[in-house]
């Protein structure tokens, strides 16, 4: 049975028809479909995010995750995949939000932020005012084999809701969420959207018991 929830949900790391098809029917305003990355859980063939983004009904957005970092290469993939938008998961360094918004009218560019410190609101605040939402993660751009998002990691809440506060876009929050502690999480914070990968999952599959009691913990934040 659906749950009407008063926050928007993305499901991440979608990994088949059947997945997305679930967490549609549970409530899930949003899909994550996961390209190649150089760490993390999830990802998928373009073929296979193409297909999934095709099948899906056009109201429900289907979020390409790229690592990219030059704004032509991902103006290609959104092209071949047919995705409506686009997860920056790094900082871009060839090329602008700009540039991407000319070469894609109405595919919605969300920025990932990596929440570490003081600097990420600061990085938030600049980048905002280019895109049409920010996501709040928990990964770490610094590292030798990057982490840019699944890392089943919480961070500092206080943060994300000082980055939401500061911005005029829709904030979504990611990072370590579950059943247990969306509500919290929620309450804390007064996201847009909440994202969630690993939190919903039992042996890498989507788990549907698991898909009702984050959604009805939601419904009664």
């Amino acid at each position: 049975m659906r749950v009407t929830a008063k926050t928007r949900v993305k499901i991440c790391c979608i990994a088949s028809i059947e997945e997305a098809w679930l967490a549609i029917e549970h409530g899930a305003a949003a899909i994550g479909l996961v390209s190649e990355m150089p760490s993390g859980p999830g990802p998928i063939s373009e073929d296979l995010i193409a297909t999934i983004a095709a099948t899906i009904p056009p109201a429900i957005g289907s979020f390409l995750l790229t690592c990219q970092q030059d704004v032509g290469l991902i103006i290609a993939q959104q092209k071949r995949l047919g995705v409506n938008a686009i997860q920056i998961c790094d900082r871009l360094e060839t090329g602008s939000h700009r540039d991407l918004r000319a070469a894609l009218p109405g595919i919605s560019l969300v920025q990932v932020i990596h929440v570490t410190g003081l600097e990420s609101i600061e990085e938030a605040v600049g980048v905002a005012p280019h895109v049409d939402g920010i996501l709040l993660d928990s990964g770490n751009q610094s590292l030798p084999v990057k982490e840019l998002g699944g890392t089943g990691r919480i961070h500092d809440w206080n943060l994300s809701r000082q980055i939401r506060e500061s911005v005029a876009v829709p904030v979504f929050l990611a990072g370590g969420l579950n059943g247990g502690n969306v509500a919290e999480a929620i309450r804390q914070v007064r996201p847009f959207a909440v994202d969630v990968c690993s939190g919903l999952r039992t042996n890498g599959l989507l788990d549907e018991n698991k898909l009702k009691d984050f959604f009805a913990n939601i419904a009664a934040s």
